[in-house]
């Protein structure tokens, strides 16, 4: 199994040696989400430090950025690590589009996969094929040589999406090579939505729903003690309450268990009680939707959870404000890669 850490990027000067100490714990790669700073520039900053590593957006924000630039971005990186670069996209939500962007959002699931399209035709381009791609919000049809970055050696980067109801899930599996689960998503709701749903998507285009990797971010609550689990504890008590927020994400909490959840977290959001809304997730909440183990227990535990779901694994929480701990989540990960060698 392969196995990520998630970084948020941060300026470019201090990502090389962190790159470098990601390759030499053990972990497989490094896995960028886009927040102020963009994803593509931190994996070109860890590419040029760090070549052996798989790198991947999790996710970029797709639409303020046309398919032919990211792809163009997407090609170089691909390039640039010897082919171990995957794009990782998303939608984000209205506002950020709208009104931090200056961007259209309509229809955002139906202008993803029309995205995703366009991206691959792009790549076909680079590759000398002719550039046709007319989607219904994306119309590509022109590359000349002088323009064109060029084939290389390497099979094209792997384009995936983050997905959480069912028909972005279906269409992940119809278009995309991997579905980048929610950081909500517990082990029921992969087996209940990701699994089937993907599954669906994948064989109504004849595809072989394995040729789509599940990418599942791990939440973990690790230590061979109290004090450094509760730390994890009260971190992850925040972070769940930010995402649980999101009323598109209520049905994972109520299918859970755990019904009315985001009403909750949502009443103390409007009045801005940050404390208030952590304090919404319970022990019981974090005993469904995290992983908690010793360190010595932690990749039998990841293994057992997920060994039969996912493909890929990400360390969600592991560089949150405890960098100091990567070498211990690479002996993680090289335990992980023995119990699944097989």
């Amino acid at each position: 199994m392969h196995v990520d850490v998630m970084l948020t990027p941060r300026p470019l000067q201090q990502m090389g040696p962190l790159a470098r100490s990601v390759e030499a714990s053990g972990i497989d790669g490094i896995l960028f989400t886009e927040g102020g700073r963009t994803a593509y520039l931190s994996a070109a900053a860890a590419a040029v430090a760090a070549p052996s590593l798989e790198l991947s957006t999790g996710v970029a924000v797709a639409f303020p950025r046309s398919p032919m630039v990211t792809a163009q971005v997407a090609w170089e990186l691909h390039e640039a690590t010897g082919g171990r670069f995957r794009l990782g996209l998303g939608t984000q939500v209205r506002t950020h589009v709208v009104r931090r962007y200056g961007m259209p959002f309509e229809s955002p699931g139906p202008r993803l996969r029309d995205y995703v399209q366009a991206v691959k035709a792009c790549f076909g381009a680079f590759r000398g094929e002719q550039l046709e791609h007319r989607g219904s919000f994306y119309e590509l049809t022109w590359m000349s040589r002088q323009w064109s970055l060029g084939a290389t050696e390497f099979p094209d980067p792997k384009v995936d999406v983050a997905a959480v109801n069912p028909w972005m899930l279906r269409m992940a599996g119809e278009v995309a090579d991997g579905v980048h689960v929610h950081p909500i998503g517990e082990p029921g709701y992969l087996q209940r939505h990701v699994l089937p749903n993907v599954t669906r998507g994948a064989t109504e285009m004849a595809r072989n729903p394995r040729d789509v990797s599940i990418i599942v971010p791990v939440n973990v609550i690790v230590g061979d003690t109290d004090a450094e689990r509760a730390a994890d504890r009260e971190l992850l008590r925040g972070m769940l309450s930010f995402y649980g927020s999101t009323p598109n994400y209520a049905f994972i909490w109520d299918e859970a268990g755990f019904e009315g959840t985001t009403a909750r977290i949502r009443e103390r959001q409007q009045q801005g009680d940050l404390a208030g809304m952590a304090a919404q997730i319970t022990d019981d909440h974090l005993g469904t939707f995290c992983t908690e183990a010793t360190w010595d227990g932690l990749a039998e535990a990841l293994v057992n959870t997920y060994g039969d779901i996912a493909d890929r694994l990400v360390f969600y929480n592991a560089m949150m404000g405890r960098p100091e701990r990567l070498e211990r989540f690479g002996e993680v990960a090289r335990r992980i890669h023995f119990l699944t060698a097989a």
